[in-house]
């Protein structure tokens, strides 16, 4: 049977290991010095070795003629620990077992002497998945186990554990391997393999794995079942969804352009093709940050305004975060680069003087219709103005929502950190957990991931403050920040009110609260302002829409609405 070449170059001793040299010599100086440790967190991104490391280890503690650290492979503890009958290195799903029973049974298992080994090693994988209770099932063990037995917790996502867990644990961070030491392996993978591949493809393997070692090596698996000869860019490009090089210089330079129907053409060419939208998006934010860089650093000229391309990276990468939740890519592209190149388009020619009145004003311009196109009538010219000053009235209240909002929120963020209690802080925090169980819900999972992003920060008997790491994202929320609240307090039993702040914000205020009570002082406790009805908003929308219609009417789709 064919095994999967991740499995097949697995490392079994910590020589093996790539991209970790901390951990593994740490570790190996732990058991050459005898200095063992009842518990080990291992964190880190997915595919960087924790799983592997926390088996090499457990075998290395075991091995009874152990060299500098490394198991010696040979003795009856290596060959056994290498074996399928292992009863005494015991590796844990969190994920699927991660309720109190599960973990009060470890617990009366724990106590057991091994059947064969030295120790007894629990490697609990994914343990930030376990529920509140599952931990707090297993503090105690962790923090007074017998001497037989040694836990190594593995994560992706530390913030998660509890801080009385990490506090009892030796906790090593697990970095993103490089680039480079992923090219290196994956050369020694294809000799071995007597693969045929180009060495471009490699490092863009090792850059679409974003420093994950096995998904390097899975992507070179999934190329190498594709293709029947040598493994070629345009292969690479196929299989990842990607589009090549060509083609993303031809991207940039329509968006540059503002050749609005040439780059939706782009985009829903490259969809039907089975793209990857949101890879074609990374590709793009690569190339046009080594284009900033090449200029930087080498003094590259280039094509496009240097401010332009900053500016777009930074939009760029905002949306980004948005794009991987949103339930249409391509629509959520779409809508983003319509809207970039309306807000950014160069300014239009100015016709020739011949072409206005001599009586022209800044009020009324008569332009003179070439042959063959419609003179504009007065009553569509008032028309205009009147969409033009129906959208400028929106574009006002819609400002002022978003201003009265913001206060909202800054005034319930301090009105909450005036009455913080921790206990309800705990107890938030609890609940919060509780979300997960909804993720997956068809008709408000959405809801659910979106709280989820953020995190508890303070709470009152009335108020919780939630931060998120981007500002995009909050503003997203201000959308619907009722329609969260309703949900977060239906699924959690609270009633409280929900402040969203960015983190920054929050630390911002963190530190005014601690300077003014300093001084003895703090917050002054205000009232919240009550944000008015959309609903006349709606209406003039509704209204502007019938105007816009007529308008088309008259001159086809190209109506500009500034």
């Amino acid at each position: 049977m064919y095994q999967a070449l991740y499995r097949k170059y697995r490392p079994t001793v910590f020589d093996d290991v790539v991209g970790q040299n901390i951990v593994v010599n740490t570790l190996k100086n732990a058991i050459n010095y005898n200095h063992i440790n009842h518990a080990y967190l291992f964190s880190g991104p997915r595919g960087t070795g924790k799983t592997t490391i926390a088996k090499i280890f457990a075998r290395s503690v075991n091995c009874l003629e152990p060299v500098n650290g490394v198991a010696c492979g040979k003795c009856k503890n290596c060959l056994y620990s290498f074996s399928k009958e292992c009863m005494d290195i015991i590796e844990i799903d969190a994920a699927s077992n991660n309720g109190v029973d599960e973990i009060r049974e470890l617990r009366s298992k724990v106590g057991i002497l091994p059947s064969e080994l030295k120790y007894k090693v629990y490697i609990i994988d994914e343990v930030h998945m376990l529920s509140i209770g599952a931990f707090n099932a297993l503090l105690k063990t962790i923090e007074e186990p017998p001497e037989h037995v040694i836990f190594i917790l593995a994560t992706t996502d530390p913030e998660k554990i509890p801080a009385t867990i990490i506090s009892r644990c030796q906790w090593y961070s697990f970095k993103k391997i490089s680039n480079d030491d992923i090219v290196k392996r994956l050369i020694e993978i294809v000799n071995d393999e007597n693969i045929k591949v180009d060495e471009k493809v490699l490092e863009k393997i090792a850059q679409a794995s974003d420093g994950g070692l096995r998904d390097a090596i899975g992507l070179l698996d999934k190329l190498r079942a594709y293709c029947t000869d040598e493994i070629t860019l345009d292969d690479f490009y196929e299989i990842n969804g990607e589009v090549n090089e060509e083609e993303l210089k031809k991207l940039e330079k329509l968006i540059f352009s503002f050749e609005v129907s040439e780059v939706l053409s782009f985009v829903e060419k490259h969809y039907r093709d089975g793209k990857n939208l949101v890879q074609v998006v990374k590709q793009l934010m690569l190339l046009i940050k080594d284009e900033l860089f090449n200029h930087y650093i080498n003094n590259d000229e280039l094509i496009f305004e240097e401010s332009e391309l900053v500016n777009f990276l930074n939009l760029l990468n905002e949306h980004l975060v948005e794009l991987k939740k949103a339930d249409d890519v391509k629509l959520s592209i779409e809508i983003f680069l319509l809207h970039y190149m309306n807000e950014h388009k160069n300014p239009k020619t100015v016709p020739n003087e011949d072409a206005y009145s001599q009586t022209k004003t800044t009020e009324e311009v008569y332009i003179r219709p070439k042959r063959g196109e419609k003179t504009i009538s007065t009553e569509t010219v008032d028309k205009q103005n009147k969409i033009k000053s129906l959208s400028t009235e929106v574009v006002q209240k819609n400002n002022e929502q978003i201003k009265k909002y913001e206060e909202l929120m800054l005034i319930r963020s301090k009105n909450t950190m005036i009455e913080a209690v921790k206990d309800e802080l705990n107890k938030e925090t609890n609940n919060f957990d509780k979300l997960n169980d909804y993720t997956f819900d068809s008709n408000n999972g959405y809801l659910a991931c979106e709280l989820l992003d953020g995190k508890v920060r303070a709470s009152s008997l009335k108020n919780i403050i939630i931060s998120y790491d981007y500002e995009g994202m909050v503003d997203k929320l201000s959308n619907h920040f009722n329609k969260l609240n309703d949900f977060y307090n239906e699924k959690t039993g609270s009633s409280k009110r929900i402040a969203f702040i960015t983190t920054t914000k929050w630390n911002e205020l963190k530190q005014e609260y601690i300077n003014l009570h300093k001084q003895g002082k703090q917050f002054e406790y205000q009232e919240e302002p009550i944000l008015n009805s959309l609903e006349e908003d709606v209406k003039i929308n509704n209204e502007s829409d019938d105007l816009i219609n007529q308008t088309i009417e008259m001159f086809g789709d190209l109506v500009e609405v500034e």
